[in-house]
C-alpha cells in the first residue's frame, strides 16, 4: 500500500532508489503483498484468541498474593480496558528502563538502548525462553535477570524459598495455554502417523520401539536452550525441528533458516577454510554480539535444510553399491557424467548431506548436535564428527548419548515419502517417467539396492559437478567447489525450494539451474514440447 501511495501510475521499478521504505532491490515489481493478502493477514492476527487462564488453586493463588506483594503489577497490570471489556494482559504496553544488566544499547522509536515495552504475560508459561533476546529459558531466570525499574521486586524475589518461588513461577503458567505446553512444536500426546505416511515409521514397530520413536521425536522436536549448553557459542537454531518442519516434522526448510557457508578463494585460485570452520553460524549465546566472517572472506553459499525422510533405508545401502556406480574418469560409458565417491574420515563412503559429507545417520546426528546445534557430545570410538568440549559454564558432555541413540532410532525408522496415490496408473506420469530416462535424468538420480529391496530414493549418493564452470563454492570432505551430491528426488513435491541453495522455487527452475554434468539433460528438457514438460514433471511432483 505505501508502495502503491509512492508510485500512483503504477507498480515500482527497481532501480533501488528512493527512500527506504519506498522500494527495494530485487527483480520483484513493487507492492509484492497484494491488497488482499495482506488484509487476511492482519485479520488473521487481529481475530486469534487470547489465551485462557486457569482457575485459581491454592498454590496459584499463593503466587499471585507473592506477585502483588513484589510490586509486579507496577509493570505487568493484571487489566487494560478495551473496547469489549477488560483485557488480562498483564502489562501497562509502557516503557521502562530494565537496567544495564539487559541493555541492548539499541534505540528504536522513543525507546533508549536500556527500555523495553513491559512484557504482556498471559500465555507466558507457553511462549519460552523468555526476556527481549531469549536468554532465560525458566520464568525463574527471566525474574531474576530483571533490573533497572524492577530492580527491586526482582531482588525480593531473590530473598524467596524456593516453594514460595514455584508457586509465584505456577501462577504465571496459570495465565493461559499450560494445557497445550510441550517443548516443542509438537502438541501434547500427538498421534503417531499412520506406516508409511509422512512422519510415521516404515514398517509396524513394536511396543518397545513405538516408545523409543516417540521418545526420540520428542528429542528432535525439542527446543534446546543456552542452560542446556546450546552454543558453542556459535549455533544456528535451538531444536532439529527448527529446521527440519515442512510439511511436518523431519520435512524440509524454507529459506528463512538456510545454513549459510563461507570460505576463501586465495590469489592461486585454492579454496581456503575460514579459521572458524565453513559454518557461518546464524546465532550466538554470547549476547550483544554477532557471528562476522573472516575478513578475508570472499564466498558465501546458502545450504538448504533437506528432508531427513527415509535415511533408515539410505543408512543401510552397502558401500558396495555405491561404489559400483561411480565413474570418476567417465569411461563406462563416456557420456560425460563422471559420478565419484565422496570418502569422508577413515575411507568410509559419505552419503548424507549436500556434498555426501557424512557417512551414516549415527555420525549426521553427531555433527548437528556440534555444528548446528553448539553442544558437545560425549566420546564414541570410530566418531569423527561431534565436539567434546566447549568453554561455557554448563558441564560436558552437553547432550546424552542415549538421546543421541533415541535420535538414530527415530531417523533409522522414519518412512520414505510416499507416491502420490494412484500416480502409477497415471498414463501421464507413466509417460513422464520415460521421458525422465530419456533426457538422461536416470543416470543419475536411480534407486538403489538397499538391505531388502530397492530404495526409490531417486540417487546416486555419488558426487557429480553440477556447478556453472565459473562458479565458487564451498569445499567440503573430498567435494570440491562444483560438487554435490545428487539429490535425492522422493518427497519433491512438498520440499521446495529446490537446488542445494534454494534458488529455485519451481521444478522447472531446479532443473533449468543443472550445469556440468547436469546441462546436457537440463538442455534436452528444454527442448521438449509443452505437453511432454507437464508429464514429466507430473512424474517428479508424483514422487
Amino acid at each position: 500500500a505505501f508502495a502503491q501511495a509512492a508510485a500512483p501510475d503504477g507498480p515500482l521499478t527497481d532501480d533501488c532508489e528512493g527512500t527506504d521504505g519506498e522500494k527495494n532491490c530485487d527483480a520483484v515489481p513493487d507492492p509484492e503483498m497484494s491488497e488482499d493478502d495482506l488484509f487476511a493477514l492482519v485479520s488473521y492476527v487481529m481475530l486469534i484468541a487470547p489465551p485462557e487462564p486457569a482457575a485459581l488453586n491454592a498454590q496459584t493463588t499463593h503466587g499471585r498474593d507473592l506477585f502483588n506483594e513484589l510490586g509486579c503489577p507496577g509493570c505487568h497490570t493484571p487489566r487494560l480496558n478495551g473496547p469489549r471489556g477488560a483485557l488480562p494482559v498483564y502489562s501497562d504496553l509502557l516503557l521502562h528502563d530494565m537496567g544495564p544488566g539487559l541493555a541492548d544499547g539499541i534505540s528504536a522509536g522513543l525507546a533508549t538502548g536500556t527500555e523495553f515495552r513491559t512484557q504482556p504475560l498471559w500465555g507466558v508459561g507457553v511462549v519460552a525462553p523468555y526476556l527481549h533476546d531469549g536468554r532465560a529459558q525458566t520464568l525463574k531466570e527471566a525474574i531474576l535477570l530483571h533490573g533497572g525499574e524492577a530492580q527491586s521486586g526482582r531482588d525480593a524475589a531473590a530473598l524467596l524459598s524456593e516453594p514460595d518461588m514455584q508457586d509465584l513461577v505456577a501462577f504465571l503458567e496459570s495465565l493461559g495455554g499450560m494445557s497445550q505446553y510441550t517443548q516443542g512444536l509438537l502438541p501434547p500426546d500427538a498421534p503417531v502417523p499412520p506406516v508409511g505416511d509422512l512422519g510415521g515409521p516404515r514398517r509396524e514397530l513394536s511396543s518397545g520401539e513405538q516408545e523409543d520413536f516417540i521418545a526420540g521425536r520428542r528429542v528432535f522436536d525439542t527446543d534446546f536452550g543456552l542452560k542446556d549448553g546450546v552454543g558453542s557459542p556459535r549455533f544456528n537454531g535451538d531444536s532439529c525441528r527448527g529446521c527440519h518442519f515442512d510439511p511436518v516434522i523431519g520435512g524440509a526448510g524454507s529459506l528463512g533458516v538456510n545454513a549459510i557457508r563461507h570460505g576463501i578463494i586465495n590469489s592461486e585460485g585454492h579454496f581456503v577454510p575460514p579459521s572458524v570452520g565453513t559454518i557461518l553460524h546464524r546465532q550466538t549465546s554470547l549476547m550483544g554480539q554477532c557471528n562476522a566472517p573472516q575478513v578475508s572472506t570472499n564466498v558465501y553459499e546458502l545450504r538448504q535444510t533437506p528432508h531427513v525422510f527415509g535415511l533408515g533405508l539410505v543408512d543401510a545401502i552397502d558401500e558396495s553399491v555405491i561404489v559400483a556406480n561411480a565413474d570418476p574418469d567417465d569411461t563406462s560409458p563416456p557420456d560425460g557424467i563422471s559420478g565419484r565417491v565422496s570418502y569422508v574420515s577413515g575411507g568410509r563412503v559419505g552419503r548424507l548431506g549436500w556434498k555426501a559429507q557424512v557417512p551414516s545417520i549415527a555420525e549426521f546426528i553427531r555433527d548437528a548436535v556440534s555444528a548446528e546445534l553448539g553442544m558437545t557430545l560425549p566420546w564414541v570410538e570410530d566418531a569423527t564428527f561431534g565436539v567434546l568440549f566447549d568453554t561455557d559454564d554448563v558441564d560436558d558432555p552437553e547432550f546424552s548419548l542415549n538421546d543421541a541413540a533415541l535420535l538414530q532410532h527415530y531417523l533409522s525408522l522414519l518412512a520414505p515419502p510416499p507416491r502420490l496415490p494412484g500416480s502409477a496408473q497415471n498414463p501421464a506420469v507413466q509417460h513422464g517417467e520415460t521421458l525422465f530416462a530419456e533426457v538422461g535424468c536416470a543416470a543419475c538420480h536411480m534407486s538403489l539396492q538397499g538391505a531388502d529391496g530397492p530404495v526409490p530414493l531417486y540417487s546416486d549418493l555419488l558426487l557429480h559437478e553440477i556447478l556453472p564452470e565459473n562458479a565458487t563454492g564451498i569445499e567440503d570432505a573430498s567435494a570440491g567447489m562444483r560438487e554435490l551430491r545428487t539429490t535425492p528426488l522422493w518427497g519433491l513435491s512438498q520440499t521446495g525450494p529446490y537446488l542445494h541453495d534454494g534458488s529455485a522455487e519451481t521444478l522447472s527452475e531446479a532443473i533449468a539451474g543443472h550445469f556440468g554434468e547436469g546441462a546436457a539433460s537440463a538442455n534436452a528438457f528444454s527442448a521438449l514440447d509443452e505437453e511432454a514438460k507437464e508429464a514429466l514433471l507430473a512424474f517428479l511432483e508424483s514422487l
